[in-house]
C-alpha cells in the first residue's frame, strides 16, 4: 500500500510538470512561481483529569480513552496554486491519518473557473462536500479539537469524490476570504450557492452501489453597517449507502439502504462576542436492536457555540464553549452503530506566535452505542485534552 501511495504521488507531480509546461510564446515560467506549499500539524494529549478510560469516540480523535497517549493528530501539507487563469489545482495529504502516523489523500481537485473573476466554476476530484459550516471550516481553524457528530456523521472526513458546482459574486468570494484572513474563524469559500454529485461512499473508498450523492447547498454571508459579520446557510442531499455489515446482520428485507438530511446553520462571527449553532433531521441506516438488523430511521441533532474574540499583548486568545447533542446511526461504523451523544466542551485557544497555536478543551461527555456486539454501552466521563498546532 505504501508503494502505491508513492506512485500515486509521484504521477500527481508528472502531470502537474506537463500542465505547468509554458504555452507556445508564452516567456517560460518554474513551478514554485505558480504554486505554493503549506500545512500544519497538531500535536495532542487527551488524558489529563480523565475520569473514565472506556469512554471514547471513534469518529473523533482515537487516542482518546484507554491506551492513549501523546499522538499527531493530524500532519498536513498543501501544495495549491494557479495553473492557469482558468485553472486552479489543490492537493492535501496527510502523514499522521487514522492517528497511526499513515499517509493518506485528503484532498486533490482542479478548479475550472467559466468566467474571468471566476464567480462561476466546476470542481473535479476528491475534496469537501458542501454540507453544514463546521463540516468546511478547515481543522486548523476550528476552537473545538473535534467537529461535532451530528453533522460529521453525515459525511464522515468531509470529503468524497465527485463534481461540484460552485457560484459566488466576487465581492463575496473576498469577503468569505477575509472571514479567514481576520481571524474571524470563517468556513472558506464554497460559494454562495453550492451543488453537486459524488460517490456517496467516504473519501478514499470505492463507490458500493448505483446511486451518486446528490448534495445543495446556499449561504450567505451578511455584513451589518456596525461592520458586523453573519451567515445563514441551508443544506441538505440524498444518497444510498452500504453499511458495514457483520453476518447475519441484513437490512430487514428489502428496505432500501436510504440517507438523507437537511440542516441549518447560523454564524454571528465573533467581534468579539461570537455564536455558532448547527441542526440537522434526516433518516440513515441505524442498527436496530429488537431486530438485529439494519434499518432506515430518523436521526437529528446539532450544536451550540459561543466564543469571545480578543487580544492581549498583541497576542489572540479565544475562550470559547460548546454543547452538543447527536441521536441516530452513524452509516460508516460498523453496523451503523446507534448513538446518543451528549457532550460539553469548554476551553480556550491561544496564538502566542503566528506560528504555534495552543488550545486547551475541558470536555464533560455522556456517550451510549448500541451494536450486534454491545447493546446500550453507556460511558460518561470528563477529560481535559491539549493540543499545540504548528502552522508554516
Amino acid at each position: 500500500m505504501l508503494f502505491s501511495r508513492l506512485h500515486c504521488f509521484g504521477f500527481l507531480f508528472l502531470i502537474l510538470s506537463l500542465l505547468l509546461a509554458p504555452e507556445r510564446g508564452v516567456a517560460s515560467q518554474k513551478w514554485y512561481d505558480r504554486l505554493n506549499l503549506r500545512g500544519y500539524m497538531q500535536f495532542r494529549y487527551n488524558r489529563l483529569l480523565e475520569t473514565n478510560p472506556l469512554l471514547e469516540c471513534e469518529q473523533c480523535d482515537k487516542s482518546w480513552g484507554e491506551n492513549g497517549s501523546f499522538s499527531i493528530r493530524r500532519a498536513r501539507l498543501i501544495l495549491s496554486g494557479d495553473l492557469h487563469e482558468r485553472v486552479f489545482a489543490y492537493i492535501q495529504p496527510d502523514f499522521a491519518s487514522q492517528d497511526t502516523n499513515t499517509a493518506q489523500l485528503r484532498d486533490f481537485y482542479f478548479d475550472i473557473a467559466l468566467d474571468a473573476d471566476r464567480e462561476f466554476r466546476f470542481r473535479l476530484g476528491q475534496s469537501k462536500v458542501p454540507y453544514g459550516f463546521e463540516n468546511l471550516q478547515s481543522s486548523s481553524n476550528r476552537l473545538p479539537l473535534d467537529r461535532a457528530d451530528s453533522f460529521n456523521s453525515a459525511e464522515p472526513n468531509e470529503r468524497d469524490m465527485g463534481v461540484f458546482f460552485y457560484w459566488a459574486p466576487l465581492e463575496i468570494r473576498k469577503r468569505f476570504r477575509k472571514l479567514i484572513e481576520e481571524g474571524l474563524k470563517g468556513s472558506g469559500d464554497y460559494g454562495v450557492v453550492g451543488l453537486g454529485l459524488s460517490n456517496g461512499q467516504t473519501p478514499n473508498q470505492l463507490e458500493a452501489n448505483e446511486t451518486r450523492m446528490a448534495v445543495a447547498r446556499v449561504t450567505y454571508p451578511f455584513q451589518l453597517e456596525s461592520g458586523q459579520y453573519f451567515e445563514t446557510s441551508l443544506q441538505g442531499y440524498w444518497n444510498e449507502f452500504e453499511a458495514i455489515k457483520p453476518p447475519k446482520v441484513d437490512y430487514g428485507g428489502s428496505e432500501p439502504t436510504r440517507d438523507r438530511r437537511v440542516g441549518a446553520s447560523l454564524v454571528w462571527y465573533p467581534q468579539p462576542l461570537g455564536f455558532q449553532a448547527e441542526y440537522n433531521v434526516g433518516d440513515s441506516p441505524t442498527y436496530d436492536a429488537g431486530t438485529n438488523s439494519i434499518r432506515n430511521q430518523r436521526v437529528h441533532g446539532g450544536y451550540a457555540q459561543t466564543m469571545f474574540n480578543t487580544q492581549i499583548a498583541g497576542q489572540s486568545l479565544i475562550p470559547f464553549v460548546r454543547y452538543q447533542v447527536y441521536d441516530g446511526g452513524k452509516k460508516h461504523e460498523q453496523d451503523a452503530r446507534r448513538h446518543s451523544v451528549r457532550d460539553l466542551d469548554i476551553g480556550v485557544e491561544w496564538s502566542p506566535l503566528p506560528a504555534l497555536e495552543l488550545t486547551l478543551d475541558y470536555g464533560v461527555s455522556q456517550r451510549t452505542t448500541s451494536d450486534s456486539t454491545a447493546e446500550n454501552n453507556a460511558q460518561s466521563g470528563s477529560l481535559l485534552r491539549l493540543q499545540a498546532q504548528f502552522n508554516y
